[in-house]
Parts: structure tokens; C-alpha cells; sequence
């Protein structure tokens, strides 16, 4: 007999009890994190770093590129240790972050692309980043090129499916966790790192616990474009997220991370929820305008149900937000079946 699907209101109340956990959790965070750190700043650990060990010391003046990086560094209480960070504008405000009291405490740096002179004048001893998406050959900053420098640097496990030579390959969620874990390593914090990994690991299982039977429902994730979507591949945090929520990605057989299709392979595919992420100056409002106003999509299911599911950017990109977007979306898609 197919297991009762708890409701929205009860994955709603879930979703704030889980908050209310992790917020007590990072309160008591900054002792144990001093208490790990006290006599190991000489220390040293190899860690891995996209496919190649890398030897590491222990980081005084981190720079993080985007939300994903300083979330993970706040979520294991290196606050202290978080030199600046650099936010592009199209990221939604720090000031909505569940860690906004640790970026208000650290230097915002820059709202442009991450660049070597940035990291140079900040003395930064650690970048965090992922490849294409801070770390960059065009833009001349890679860790080959700090690494010249004396410049330590740390690339999301996700991003490296992209990197030259496709050296790591990880599951979205199990990139975040090997992060985490990794960072935990570089910090000398390991103890932290696997207590938040454990608690955002639990979160995930009681969503996969609770996913409704039967056949999942198709889904669309529209980023951006109008001549062609940009949508989510199989290598990115939201196709674990609408996974692990009971539904599907309709391009979850593409083997890529952000990607173009064609508006004819998504009629096709008719999908019945759309999600929208959400960021930079097009407003998640007009994108379900220009969708069901396009002769390309007014006609897809979702659209004609009015199903749309808006993903904030920090809760689609690699880190521990992504957690958020996934009780979010799944008590969304309870609400569809109520």
C-alpha cells in the first residue's frame, strides 16, 4: 500500500523546525571551531582539488567568489578566517542569507567578476570559487595562476565536471558534502564539517522518505533565454533537488551543468511543473510572463496550470542553501497534490 504523503503545512512546519535547528547549531558553532583551530596554524593536510592532491595550510584570509563559497565557509563557523568576498550583482542581497550576520561581518571586496588584482589586494591565502564560475583561463585566474602566487585556491567539486580534462565527477548533493568535508580538512575543523554535513544529509533523506509514489512528475527548469532556454543538465544542484523531491527533470539525460535546448525538445517533453531560478535584473515575475506569452510554451502543461516554483540562485547554486530550495520545492509539489 503506497505510503500517505504528509501535507504542505506538515513539510512547511518540517522546513522551519529544520531552519530553527541549523540556526541553533551555527550559534554554538564559533567556540568548537576556536577549540579545533588552537595550536594548528603551522598545520598542514592534503586535500583533493578537482582530481589532484593538494597540500594545504591552515587559511587566515579566505576570499570567497559568490554565495555558494562564503556560505560554505560560514555554515562551518570560519567566519574569522574570511578575509572579504566578492558578490557579482546579479546574486540576490547578502542581507537574505541565512548567514547574514557572518557577511556583515567580512569585507564585501567586489561586486564584479572575481580577478587576481581583487584577491592580491585583499593578501588573500585562499580562494574559493568554482571553475567558470570565478576561476577562469579568460579572465587570468586560475590555481595554476595563484598557485604562482602563493595563493591557495579550492574549486566546488561540482564545477569540476567541467574542468580541463573532466578530472572529478560527483552527484550535485554528494559534490556539496565532499566540499565540506574538504574544507573541513583545510580548516583543521573536521569535526564541524561532519556534524553539518550529518544534519544536511538528514534533511535531504526525510524529503527522499516522504516523496509521493508513483510516477514522478515531469519538470522544466527555465533559466533564462528567449531564442533558446538555458536550462539545468543532469550536473547541477537542481536536478538533485527536483529528484530528490519525487519529481523529474526533463533534461535529466543530458550529461552537462547549465546548458541551451531547444523550445521543441521541452514542448516535447511536456513538463508539468516549470521552476523558475530566480536572479539578477529579469525578475522571476517576467519570466513566467514572457512563458506563458510565447507560442513556444503557453501551451505546456505547467504553464496552462499555472505551476510554477520559483528557486532562489543560492538555493540552485552548490551549497548548503541548495538543502533549503529542496524542503521548499517539495512542500510546493505537496501543495499540488492537496
Amino acid at each position: 500500500m503506497p505510503t500517505k504523503t504528509p501535507s504542505a503545512a506538515a513539510r512547511r512546519t518540517a522546513v522551519s523546525g529544520s531552519a530553527v535547528v541549523m540556526a541553533l547549531a551555527l550559534a554554538g558553532c564559533g567556540a568548537e571551531v576556536a577549540e579545533q583551530d588552537e595550536g594548528k596554524s603551522d598545520a598542514s593536510s592534503s586535500v583533493q582539488r578537482c582530481g589532484e592532491s593538494v597540500t594545504y595550510t591552515v587559511p587566515e584570509r579566505a576570499v570567497a567568489y559568490e554565495a555558494g563559497s562564503a556560505d560554505k565557509l560560514f555554515a562551518l563557523g570560519l567566519t574569522d578566517h574570511v578575509a572579504g568576498y566578492v558578490m557579482p550583482p546579479a546574486n540576490p542581497p547578502v542581507e537574505e542569507s541565512p548567514w547574514a550576520a557572518d557577511y556583515a561581518e567580512v569585507e564585501m571586496l567586489s561586486d564584479d567578476l572575481l580577478n587576481k588584482e581583487i584577491v592580491v589586494e585583499a593578501r588573500a591565502d585562499l580562494v574559493v570559487a568554482g571553475w567558470n564560475s570565478g576561476f577562469s583561463e579568460q579572465r587570468g585566474i586560475t590555481p595554476e595562476i595563484l598557485d604562482t602566487l602563493g595563493i591557495q585556491s579550492f574549486l566546488h567539486t561540482e564545477s569540476c565536471f567541467n574542468y580541463p580534462g573532466h578530472p572529478e565527477r560527483m552527484a550535485p548533493f554528494d559534490a556539496l558534502w565532499a566540499d565540506l568535508e574538504r574544507l573541513g580538512a583545510i580548516f583543521q575543523v573536521e569535526e564541524r564539517a561532519a556534524e553539518v554535513v550529518e544534519e544536511l544529509q538528514g534533511r535531504v533523506e526525510a524529503v527522499r522518505a516522504a516523496a509521493p509514489d508513483g510516477d514522478p512528475l515531469p519538470v522544466f527548469l527555465y533559466d533564462s533565454g528567449t531564442d533558446q532556454p538555458f536550462t539545468a543538465g543532469s550536473q547541477v544542484p537542481p536536478n538533485d533537488i527536483i529528484a530528490s523531491a519525487g519529481a523529474r527533470n526533463v533534461f535529466d539525460d543530458l550529461d552537462e551543468r547549465w546548458t541551451q535546448v531547444s523550445w521543441e525538445s521541452v514542448a516535447e517533453a511536456e513538463p508539468e511543473v516549470v521552476v523558475i531560478l530566480d536572479y539578477g535584473d529579469l525578475a522571476a515575475e517576467k519570466k513566467i510572463e514572457f512563458l506563458k506569452e510565447s507560442p513556444h510554451t503557453r501551451e505546456l502543461p505547467g504553464v496552462q496550470q499555472d505551476n510554477f516554483f520559483v528557486l532562489d540562485y543560492n538555493e540552485g547554486i552548490s551549497g548548503p542553501r541548495t538543502v533549503d530550495g529542496l524542503e521548499k520545492f517539495a512542500a510546493y509539489l505537496d501543495g499540488l497534490a492537496d
